[in-house]
């Protein structure tokens, strides 16, 4: 019944690689996910990082896409020395093994077997794809801590979490031996792998950090939104790579991903700006910008396990739930999450979870197995967003504490005030 459940959902896992008779390559197959990881880079920088960049002051813009690219850079160093074999090369229920450090054993002959028997994609496509993967999720916890944040200190920090958040996650969610994944929880392409996992992250990071210099008391307001929504449209783009190169293969299931992705997107688009008319009187066009990613972020988990009319539900109400987050939850948490990560990430990521569950049924066009009960599949995604929560945040926390000890979060008070760019940076994003 497993199997068939798996093979029914399609849920993303590495399987074992090694097989006695080699497994034939899929030249298109390979092709997409070459294309799916460019896609993803693409979300990266330019994406995230001009989304970011313009969210700040102008004094920091710069501060901002040197710690997103720079961040990104780590994570990928990280992944190919030790990150891929511990996500995904053997191991037990909770972390992999050292086998394939600095991806050793691994040449042009290797494969990873796609989800049709007997064939396979080269298996560096797939270390660069998951790799990216774990470029982006790094990177995003930058938004939380922005314009305040030692560079050292975000360096180390995305050490820390990176070895022991973000790689045992991966494994318990994606490697078939994965706690997580043996017990039937669904995460297509990240939505708790990468989105609540970094938003919880950037949560318990801007609290340690503390807020800015004039939180509450002065106007911090953006400082160029045509350049955040060029990064949201970018990441919009990217976000295909992302959720349809999930599938693995060039098939009707990255079809599915694919126009999942396209309508939930223009459904948090929709329903952000239309909950913001009717609650502040316009429809912003930062608005419409974070129910872009709101939407895309809700239907990461689900892309490939609904149909269209749920990715069209989760899309809307990850617009609204991104809406709640930034507004009413932000206020009453009192964190100066900066870029708000968790209000749109974090929150969005649980929604998406947790309707995943419920619209991957058959009965409501979902691709499950009809054995597949509601509870026992929304008890399991709340296992799983629960385990991410305090993974994690417990991660993040201690990792904060540790950073604090060896380098120092913030930067000088005088530091921030005069911005980041030129103390920090030595440069400036526009001429005086």
């Amino acid at each position: 019944m497993r199997i068939a459940r798996v093979a029914a959902s399609f849920v993303v896992s590495l399987p074992a690689t090694g097989f006695a008779t080699p497994l034939a390559v899929d030249k298109g197959d390979t092709a997409w996910m070459l294309v799916s990881t460019l896609l993803v880079v693409l979300m990266v920088a330019p994406g995230l990082a001009l989304f970011y960049g313009g969210l700040v002051r102008a004094k920091n813009v710069l501060s901002v896409l040197v710690q997103v690219l720079i961040v990104a850079a780590m994570a990928l160093v990280l992944w190919v020395a030790y990150g891929y074999s511990l996500a995904f090369d053997g191991g037990g229920a909770w972390i992999g093994g050292f086998a394939k450090a600095f991806l050793r054993g691994v040449t042009p002959a290797s494969t990873t077997p796609t989800f049709t028997t007997g064939v396979a994609i080269p298996e560096f496509v797939y270390i660069a794809f998951q790799g990216a993967f774990a470029a982006i999720s790094c990177a995003l916890v930058v938004g939380a801590i922005a314009e305040r944040a030692r560079l050292s200190a975000v360096l180390l920090f995305t050490a820390l979490w990176f070895t022991f958040a973000y790689v045992p996650l991966a494994h318990m969610v994606w490697a078939s031996n994965g706690w997580l994944f043996t017990h039937g929880a669904l995460d297509f392409a990240g939505g708790t792998v990468v989105h609540i996992n970094a938003g919880i992250a950037g949560l318990v990071a801007a609290r340690r950090l503390g807020p800015r210099i004039g939180f509450g008391r002065e106007r911090l307001s953006p400082h160029s939104l045509p350049l955040t929504l060029a990064g949201a449209t970018l990441l919009w783009v990217g976000w295909f790579g992302f959720n349809a190169g999930s599938a693995l293969e060039a098939n009707g299931v990255a079809a599915l991903a694919f126009v999942n992705t396209l309508i939930a997107a223009a459904a948090g688009v929709l329903a952000w700006s239309a909950i913001e008319a009717a609650r502040r009187g316009y429809a912003s066009m930062l608005g419409a910008a974070s129910g872009l990613v709101s939407g895309l972020v809700a239907v990461t988990p689900a892309c490939g396990t609904v149909g269209v009319g749920g990715a069209l539900v989760t899309g809307a109400c990850g617009g609204l739930a991104g809406f709640w987050g930034v507004g009413a939850l932000k206020h009453r948490l009192r964190v100066d999450d900066t870029l708000d990560v968790f209000g749109i990430h974090g929150i969005c990521g649980i929604v998406g979870a947790l309707l995943t569950g419920v619209f991957s049924l058959p009965a409501l066009g979902g691709t499950l197995g009809a054995d597949v009960g509601l509870v026992r599949q929304l008890a399991v995604q709340l296992a799983g967003v629960a385990v991410t929560l305090v993974l994690s945040g417990g991660v993040a926390a201690v990792s904060l504490m540790i950073v604090a000890r060896m380098v120092g979060l913030r930067v000088e008070v005088d530091t921030e005030r005069e911005g980041l760019d030129i103390t920090s940076h030595g440069e400036s994003a526009y001429a005086p």
